[in-house]
Formats: structure tokens, C-alpha cells, sequence
């Protein structure tokens, strides 16, 4: 038995056992019986490690999702009573924490807000509005999941070796941004159908306290002891240039290079001119788009900072594998284009999609140099709304200057 609580691998191996037979459908009392020793020996590190152990078994996401949710609801008092570090003031898992706290209080009067309108459907007129608002402001929380993605999720994919949950967690993003389209479509739609409405605020309802409940528990405790100090400070210093829903780091630091002050660097040779990297810089931070270069290896190796980023980036994804700053639910399709460039098959793939108000074209393009080598994609991002407007034509000699 001391052998089994001292060593980590066996614990981890025992507690993925537990998981994968609750998927295959065995009653968790009985395993409960059958694995008690996990009940006063498991810390949230082995958690970590045991979902990165069953997530590469290939097991269908789906599936492994109802299973960890069924795990987790078994072994929460023993995962809530574990004496986990408390993260430093102003830090960034301590602007998680205090950002997920405030959540939980907006749910918290979102769920009474919904219990009154299901006891009195009467009142529908009178409270939907009052929903929607709040929905709307629980909507803005999906920037933590964005700054999650990435800030935290490129650092655990460098740092930890067991770093797949957050193939899991992105899913679990992914479910809630969903979930709370479909709970503001509910409220925006006549007539008000409220069996509908209570399907999509009970599923958003679960996924968020989850998240809450694996952020709080899980992740930030592990953060905390297994990043080292410098790690947890570059990230502290990232946040600071990011945009939280509820709770603000206490300063912000611009995450935009100082291109243009303190000098030059000498000048680079492009071919039809010669510019210093600070002026390419200017030119690429004032194109009305958002550009990523991934390199022939599958590594982002750059990306703009307009003054209106649309998707959000921060400099941890340098270096990281592109399949990685894709949820696991469209990576596949991701990793479809980029072969079909690299072995070209494709030059170029479109997308549009409205996105909070706005809409979004998204192109894809093949990078070769001059010999047709293939070097890598390039994704240009744009908010396209007014030119959709556009009718007729305006010339230049149309142009006048606005008048004060």
C-alpha cells in the first residue's frame, strides 16, 4: 500500500483505470469501493497526468468529457480539501481566480433570475431583458478562455510534458462559446421558448462551474508548483497587456514593440527596398488585418499587433505547433490544408463567419519561395462588415478632407 501512495506512476495509472472504466459505463460506487486508497491519496498533479494518459488512447472526446465530469463529481471533496498554494496578488492565475470568482456571483443571480421566470412564465416580458443583459455580460467572460488559449496553453505545451488537458479544456471553451450564443439566440427569439432556453442555461450552467471548478482546484495549484518562477512572471507580464472581463491587472504594459523609438537597426535588403525592421514592423501593425506567419515546420513564427487585434495573440505562441492553437474539434481540418499546401495541392483556403457583431474573413495562403519550395502558411484575418456595404464606386477625386 505505501508503495502504491509513494509512487506517483502507480497512482496515476490506477486513477486512468477508474476513468476509462466509468466511460465504459461501471457504477461509480462500486469502483469507489474497489479503488478507495485514490480517495486519501490522489493530488491534483496525477490528474493532470492521468487525463494526459487517457486523452492519447484516442478515447472519443466526447466520451472522455462524461467520464472526467463523472471522476471529478466522485473525487471533488478529496480534490477541494488538497492544500494548494495560493497564487500571488495581482498574478495571472490570481487574476483567474478573482475573474472566475466574479462569474460564479453573476451565475449565481442569473440562476435565481431563472428560477423566477420558470415559476411565473408571466412574467417573461418583464425579466427577459434582464436575462439577456446579464447573458451578455457572462458572454464577456469568454476572454479569459482566449487569454487561456493563448497565453497559459502554449506555456503548458513547452513546459510540461503531460500538457494535453488542454486539448480537453479548449473542447470544454469550445462547448461554453456555444452554449452561450444558443442561450442569447433563446432570449432574442419570438416567442420566448423557455423548454428551449432552460436546455442551452443547463448545459452552460454545468460547463462553466466545471471550468471554474478545474481552474481553481487543478490547474492553478498545479501552475503554481510545477512552473518555474521566470515562467510564472513572463506570464504575469503578459497579462498585464491582455483585456480581463471582470478584474484588471493592476498595470499594463503595451504588448506593441517600441518600433520607431530609440533608433534604428540597419536597413534590410527586401528586394524592391531597403527598410529597417522597425519600419517593417510600422507597416505590417498598420495593415487593416490581422497576419500570422507558421513557418514549413509548423511553428507560428510572427504575428501582427494592429491596433484592433481581432483574434487575440500573445508572444507565447511563438514557437508553438500550429496544430496546437486549434481547438481539437476543427485541427483536423487544419491539418488537411496545410498538407494540401505543402504538397501543392492547394495555394489558398477562405473562410467567413460573423463574430461578436462583426464578420470575419479568414484566408489561408500557401508561403514558397522562388524555387515553388514550400515555406510555411500565412492567415490574414479582416473585419469585412463595411466592405460588404460598398455599392457604386467613389474615385479618388472624390476624397475631401473633413472639415473641423
Amino acid at each position: 500500500m505505501s508503495e502504491f501512495t509513494n509512487k506517483k506512476e502507480k497512482r496515476v495509472e490506477a486513477f486512468a483505470d477508474f476513468t476509462e472504466r466509468l466511460i465504459r459505463g461501471e457504477k461509480g460506487r462500486k469502483l469507489m469501493e474497489e479503488y478507495a486508497i485514490l480517495f486519501d491519496t490522489l493530488v491534483p498533479a496525477d490528474i493532470i497526468t492521468a487525463v494526459d494518459l487517457l486523452f492519447r488512447k484516442e478515447i472519443p472526446l466526447e466520451k472522455l468529457k462524461t467520464g472526467l465530469n463523472k471522476m471529478l463529481n466522485l473525487f471533488q471533496l478529496r480534490i477541494k480539501a488538497y492544500p494548494a498554494l495560493d497564487p500571488p496578488a495581482g498574478s495571472f492565475a490570481d487574476l483567474l481566480r478573482r475573474n472566475n470568482a466574479e462569474l460564479k456571483k453573476k451565475l449565481a443571480v442569473l440562476r435565481t433570475k431563472n428560477t423566477e421566470i420558470n415559476r411565473d412564465p408571466s412574467r417573461q416580458e418583464e425579466m427577459i431583458p434582464e436575462l439577456l443583459e446579464g447573458f451578455r455580460d457572462v458572454e464577456r467572460f469568454v476572454t479569459v478562455y482566449e487569454i487561456k488559449e493563448n497565453i497559459l496553453f502554449p506555456v503548458l505545451e513547452r513546459e510540461w510534458d503531460d500538457w494535453r488537458c488542454v486539448q480537453v479544456m479548449w473542447s470544454y471553451h469550445d462547448d461554453i462559446r456555444r452554449e452561450l450564443k444558443g442561450v442569447i439566440a433563446e432570449l432574442e427569439h419570438k416567442p420566448f421558448d423557455l423548454k428551449a432556453f432552460n436546455k442551452w442555461i443547463g448545459d452552460l450552467y454545468f460547463n462553466m462551474h466545471t471550468i471554474i471548478f478545474r481552474d481553481d482546484h487543478i490547474l492553478i495549484p498545479v501552475m503554481l508548483e510545477r512552473l518555474p518562477g521566470e515562467v510564472l512572471e513572463a506570464m504575469n507580464e503578459e497579462a498585464r497587456a491582455m483585456t480581463f472581463p471582470y478584474v484588471q491587472p493592476r498595470s499594463r504594459k503595451s504588448a506593441r514593440s517600441g518600433a520607431g523609438s530609440g533608433g534604428e537597426h540597419p536597413p534590410v535588403d527586401l528586394g524592391t527596398g531597403r527598410l529597417s525592421p522597425e519600419r517593417i514592423a510600422l507597416l505590417f501593425n498598420h495593415l487593416p488585418v490581422d497576419i500570422t506567419y507558421v513557418d514549413e515546420n509548423d511553428e507560428v513564427r510572427f504575428f501582427s499587433t494592429p491596433k484592433k487585434r481581432i483574434f487575440p495573440r500573445s508572444i507565447s505562441i511563438i514557437g508553438r505547433k500550429v496544430q496546437n492553437c486549434h481547438p481539437p474539434d476543427s485541427v483536423h481540418i487544419v491539418e488537411r490544408i496545410v498538407e494540401a499546401f505543402r504538397k501543392g495541392e492547394k495555394d489558398e483556403a477562405t473562410f467567413w463567419i460573423p463574430h461578436r457583431g462583426e464578420f470575419l474573413l479568414i484566408r489561408y495562403f500557401a508561403v514558397r519561395d522562388t524555387d515553388g519550395t514550400y515555406r510555411g502558411v500565412l492567415e490574414v484575418t479582416q473585419e469585412i462588415s463595411k466592405l460588404r456595404e460598398l455599392k457604386g464606386e467613389k474615385r479618388l477625386l472624390d476624397w475631401e478632407e473633413k472639415k473641423s
